[in-house]
Order: C-alpha cells, then sequence, then structure tokens
C-alpha cells in the first residue's frame, strides 16, 4: 500500500477512537493534521505512528501512544498566546503539536541527543516558536517561569507542588503522579490562588522522573 494512504488511514483511525472517547476541538485535529508523526519515528515504527501503543525511540526513551498525548493536550485547554513548558522532549512530536496552539513551548529533556533530534524535526516543519534543550526538568524550570500551561510526560512520586510557584493565575500543570513501579494516574492540576484543583484524567505506566541530566547521550 502506498505510505501515503496508509499514513492517511492510520491518522482516521486515530480520529475515530478520539471521537468516541468525547469531542475533540477542532484546533487540536488541525494542529495533529499539520504535524506527520511519522517524521519523529525510526523508519521501521511508521506503520505505527497513529497507534495508541508505546513506541521506542533513542537513548533508551520511548514515546506515549497517540491517543493519550491526544487526550493530555486537549486537557491542556492551551490558549493562543500561552506560554508552555514540556518537561519530557522525547521525540518532540508533542512540542511541535502544542506550537500550533500555544504563543510559546520550552521543551527540556535530560538526554542531548533527543534535544538535538527534535531541534532539526521542528526546524525542519518551519516551527520556530519551540525553544527544545537539554536540562534537568525534575524541579521544573523556575527560573524562567512563570508558564501558563505545564506538561510532564515521566511520573512524580507525590504532587509537585512546586510547580504552583511556576504557574501564572489559573495556569494548568498535568502529569502523572504515582509510584515508580506500577500504575500512576495522570493529574490534571489547575491553579486557584495559592493552590491546585486537581482532576485526575487517566492511568497510565510511565517511567519515574529522573534528576539531572546525562552526561554522555
Amino acid at each position: 500500500m502506498n505510505a501515503i494512504i496508509e499514513e492517511r488511514e492510520a491518522f482516521a483511525a486515530f480520529l475515530l477512537r478520539l471521537r468516541g472517547k468525547g469531542t475533540v476541538p477542532k484546533q487540536l485535529i488541525a494542529a495533529f493534521e499539520a504535524t506527520p508523526r511519522r517524521g519523529f519515528l525510526s523508519g521501521h515504527l511508521h506503520p505505527a505512528a497513529w497507534s495508541d501503543r508505546m513506541l521506542p525511540i533513542e537513548c533508551g526513551e520511548a514515546i506515549e501512544g497517540a491517543d493519550l498525548q491526544a487526550a493530555v493536550i486537549a486537557a491542556l485547554a492551551i490558549e493562543p498566546g500561552n506560554r508552555v513548558l514540556e518537561i519530557g522532549t522525547g521525540s518532540g512530536f508533542t512540542s511541535a503539536v502544542i506550537s500550533r496552539l500555544a504563543g510559546r513551548v520550552v521543551t527540556i529533556d535530560r538526554y542531548r541527543t533527543l534535544v538535538e533530534q527534535a531541534r532539526q524535526r521542528l526546524e525542519a516543519l518551519g516551527i520556530t516558536n519551540v525553544i527544545a534543550r537539554q536540562a534537568d526538568g525534575s524541579n521544573g524550570l523556575g527560573q524562567e517561569g512563570p508558564f501558563d500551561r505545564i506538561v510532564v510526560w515521566a511520573a512524580f512520586e507525590t504532587l509537585p507542588r512546586f510547580l504552583l510557584d511556576q504557574l501564572s493565575s489559573g495556569g494548568i500543570v498535568i502529569a502523572p503522579i504515582g509510584p515508580e513501579e506500577g500504575e500512576q494516574v495522570v493529574a490534571k492540576l489547575t491553579k486557584v490562588g495559592s493552590r491546585f484543583d486537581r482532576e485526575d484524567i487517566g492511568v497510565v505506566r510511565l517511567q519515574p522522573i529522573l534528576a539531572g541530566t546525562a552526561a554522555v547521550i
């Protein structure tokens, strides 16, 4: 089958799954449609690009299934002009999607290789409102806040209350919370005054967040 037709069919199946779970914002669909997911994966994984399973990437890491990525980005409720912090660049795909909804994205990862690859992919797509760099995201990025939205693709063992100070008023954090081994809950935390309102939006099994940056890769 022609690769383009194959990808269109896989994307259509992805949209059907999303719509089966509820209303999907048109802007989000457009952002996904404008971002070729296979371009963020190794060639042998292209047929699985729009699947709902974890897919391996470089540095021994993996990216979440497309459905989870869509659910999290939808829950962020990104508004035009928002400043977004993404902790866990991965392949760069989610920052590319978010860039089409937000004003500015700062995406960080502990692996230099992943950051460099993501930067090249973003540049190839002509995306100019994403800053990708290697950094320790275990404590957020306090010196550069406040952010309107923060999304974390690795799990905190306990509620990351320190991120409250890095959010603007009414800002939203989405992060998995739970033990290193076993299931974690994806929590949507909305800043209300000096506290969080919490809404749990799903269950996952993701890697724990790690302090520091990788020295070699």
